[in-house]
This record gives C-alpha cells, sequence and structure tokens, in this order.
C-alpha cells in the first residue's frame, strides 16, 4: 500500500481481524492431536461417561459427583478459610505413609464386612483417609464423608472432583449436631468423639437421626502411654465409650480387641 506521496506504508491489520486470527489459531492448537495429547496428560481427558443433562443442570456428567461446592451450599466463603499451606501441612500429616503402619486401614475396612451396596457416613472425616477407601468398597454404594471443617470439606470435595470418585459426597457438619442422613447403614467415627464437648447431647441426636437396623462403629485410641494418639486426658476410657453410647440407645454388638495395636475397634446397633 502506498500513500499519496508515492511511500510506501506498512500494512496495517485492524483489531478485528487480529482477533479472528488469535481465535483462529486456538481453535488449531486445540484441534491438533499434539495439544490433546499434553491435556491428556495433565488431567484434562475427556471423562469416559456420557453426558446426561439432568434436571435444572444442563450438560452436567450423571456418573459424576455434584458440581456444586458444599461450602457454599452452607454460605461458607473461600476467602475465609485458612491458608492453603498451613492446611495442606494437616493433611499431609493425615495422609503420611507411615500412619499405615499402626492404623491398618485395609484391616479396618474388611472389619466391617461391607457388601458393596450400602450407605456409609464418616464423620470427621478430615482428609478423607477413610472415606475413599470406603468409597473403593462400595461399587455399589456410597460415602457421605462429613466435617466440620471447611478446610477439610474443600479438599475432600477437590480430591473426588479430580480423581472421578463419583460415590463420595462431601458435607460441611455442624459441631453440635452429626446430622446422619435417613438411609445410611453405617456410621464410622475414627478419632472423633474425644473431640466431641457435649458427648451424651451429641450422642443422642445421632442415634435418634440412625435408622432402625444401622450400625455406629467407634475407633478410638486406647488409655495408657503409646506412640501414638492424643494426650492421655483427651482418652475416653473404654467402659465410658461404652456407657455413653448405649446411654444414647445403641448396643454393643461386638468389639474387636485385637484388631489395631493402639485403638479399640468397637460396633453398636440400633434396634
Amino acid at each position: 500500500m502506498r500513500s499519496a506521496d508515492g511511500r510506501s506504508e506498512p500494512k496495517v491489520i485492524s483489531m478485528q481481524n487480529t482477533s479472528k486470527l488469535v481465535v483462529a489459531v486456538m481453535v488449531l492448537a486445540i484441534a491438533s492431536p499434539c495439544c490433546r495429547k499434553q491435556r491428556n496428560q495433565v488431567g484434562m481427558a475427556k471423562p469416559q461417561a456420557a453426558h446426561v443433562a439432568l434436571p435444572g443442570r444442563p450438560g452436567q456428567d450423571a456418573g459424576l459427583p455434584p458440581i456444586e461446592c458444599p461450602l457454599a451450599k452452607k454460605g461458607v466463603s473461600h476467602a475465609q478459610l485458612r491458608p492453603f499451606e498451613e492446611v495442606e501441612k494437616y493433611i499431609a500429616f493425615l495422609d503420611r505413609p507411615e500412619r499405615a503402619t499402626w492404623q491398618w486401614p485395609d484391616a479396618v475396612v474388611a472389619a466391617l464386612g461391607l457388601q458393596g451396596d450400602e450407605t456409609v457416613v464418616d464423620v470427621g472425616a478430615g482428609s478423607g483417609y477413610f472415606a475413599f477407601r470406603f468409597a473403593r468398597a462400595l461399587p455399589r454404594g456410597s460415602v457421605v464423608a462429613v466435617d466440620v471443617e471447611p478446610e477439610m470439606v474443600r479438599h475432600m470435595h477437590h480430591k473426588a472432583m479430580s480423581e472421578g470418585v463419583h460415590n463420595l459426597n462431601v458435607v460441611l457438619g455442624k459441631a453440635d449436631d452429626p446430622e446422619i442422613p435417613h438411609e445410611a447403614n453405617l456410621v464410622f467415627m475414627c478419632d472423633v468423639l474425644h473431640h466431641v464437648a457435649d458427648r451424651a447431647a451429641w450422642l443422642g441426636k445421632l442415634a435418634g437421626e440412625m435408622n432402625s437396623g444401622a450400625r455406629l462403629v467407634l475407633v478410638e485410641f486406647r488409655e495408657g502411654p503409646l506412640p501414638e494418639g492424643p494426650p492421655e486426658a483427651a482418652k475416653i476410657p473404654k467402659a465410658d465409650l461404652v456407657r455413653l453410647v448405649t446411654g444414647a440407645g445403641l448396643k454393643l454388638e461386638s468389639e474387636k480387641p485385637d484388631l489395631l495395636p493402639y485403638q479399640c475397634f468397637l460396633s453398636f446397633r440400633k434396634s
């Protein structure tokens, strides 16, 4: 292109044309096999399950956990949460590999005698140490992971979404009410009851919310000097555990005193 005096002028590309060019390049890049391969490598591959539109949620995959954030459902803003670095350290502590050397999670799951189609509620689920194991053991069932710490709820929800764990639902609980869903077949609590303030009232609500025939399994640290566990003053003697739970209306069904090296394993049932 030349000006009126005959000199060459630089070719000007309009912003509109530039935008079209950028979009075209992006479309070609996304469509290329190389880009698709790279996206697969970073976990962005298209889910295998077929997309089925759910009522009120167009385009949501019926095989995936709910997209709605469990914190948003309870009106909790992510801006209110503790710094991620601080939470990450606690999660790493809960999930540390050496914990398995005395927690024996596979033995605990096996001791529950799950059939694979139950609804298990993990109260005080924390990082999901047991909740995700329950999910694997329940191919036709479901897990409700409840915790009162919003940071733990966020962690479990993100993990379930990113790993495609379809049968785990994460719920932000209340400190004064376990809010057990009526369909629960089993309520599981590992090292949780000693954190509860008014144990008798709290267990009374828990028992009242459980369905007839449902089980409650408690795992709590034994008394005495141990290399793991809470301070001695925080522990609940086994006799007190039994008294509290039976006083709430549940019956002691079985005990596995030799299952774990540092903890007791008590199973109760609601008649």
